[in-house]
């Protein structure tokens, strides 16, 4: 391989980055306000790299813009609810747990298509959230049509998608303050 590879792979991120209708991510900024303006709580809920980008954004929309966010990251919560419920059931069934009506739930799934995050969409509804739902590859995947808002990245690749993601949720986050840090 030779340097041209970098220059490459940032072209096809910058693209993607850019990609988003910017009226997509204030609608998004002014849901997660007026969630914690109604004094209720944002959840972040993703798999893998997916659920590493919810921590990072829970811990910036609370630290950074005041707005009260949680994860489902912690092992006993995960690996209890998925032997007890299913893997595919364990996020509607924490929310069912901790959500409260009003609550909002941003849903992360690179391929929009994984089971416990395409559930937990339902419940969600089921208890009167608002879902922002982040997803990638098919533009026709089962989770980019559960949201009231819906976030996609078109690319087949999950460090594009994933990254995307993540500074998206981030630039929104900076959004909220009014800044760039």
């Amino acid at each position: 391989m030779d340097k041209s590879f970098f220059k490459n792979y940032y072209t096809i991120l910058a693209k993607a980055i850019i990609s988003i209708d910017s009226n997509l991510l204030i609608k998004t900024a002014g849901l997660i306000r007026s969630t914690s303006e109604n004094k209720k709580k944002i959840i972040l809920i993703g798999n893998g790299g997916s659920a590493s980008i919810a921590s990072h954004v829970a811990i910036d929309l609370t630290k950074a813009a005041g707005c009260r966010a949680i994860t489902f990251n912690e092992p006993n919560l995960l690996t209890c609810f998925a032997n007890d419920y299913g893997y595919e059931n364990w996020v509607k069934n924490a929310l069912d747990f901790y959500a409260d009506k009003g609550d909002l739930a941003i849903l992360i799934s690179s391929s929009g298509s994984s089971l416990n995050i395409i559930n937990g969409a339902g419940k969600a509804r089921e208890l009167g959230m608002s879902v922002i739902t982040l997803s990638g590859f098919s533009n026709n995947n089962q989770l980019r049509k559960l949201g009231d808002i819906n976030l996609y990245v078109e690319s087949n690749s999950y460090n594009i998608v994933e990254m995307t993601h993540h500074i998206w949720l981030v630039s929104i986050v900076d959004y909220i303050v009014g800044k760039i840090e």
